[in-house]
């Protein structure tokens, strides 16, 4: 009983992962379209839209190291 358990906590903080980077996604485009739109970048939207891609790929790399597939 105790080692069906760990297979279960898995699959919820795989899909919980995917659910994070989805938005993480999202965030990362929309600070990416907000860059591309603005006449001046200023740093703080630099700042941001650079914070976000990291948060994106650092949860990108993690899923790629839970072998996780995205359908």
């Amino acid at each position: 009983m105790l080692f069906r358990k760990k297979g279960k906590l898995k699959k919820e903080y795989d899909d919980q992962l995917v659910q994070l980077m989805s938005t993480a996604r999202e965030d990362w485009q929309q600070q990416k379209n907000l860059a591309a739109l603005s006449v001046e970048t200023s740093t703080q939207v630099s700042a941001s839209e650079k914070l976000a891609e990291a948060k994106y790929f650092y949860l990108f790399k993690e899923a790629r190291q839970r072998k996780i597939v995205i359908k």
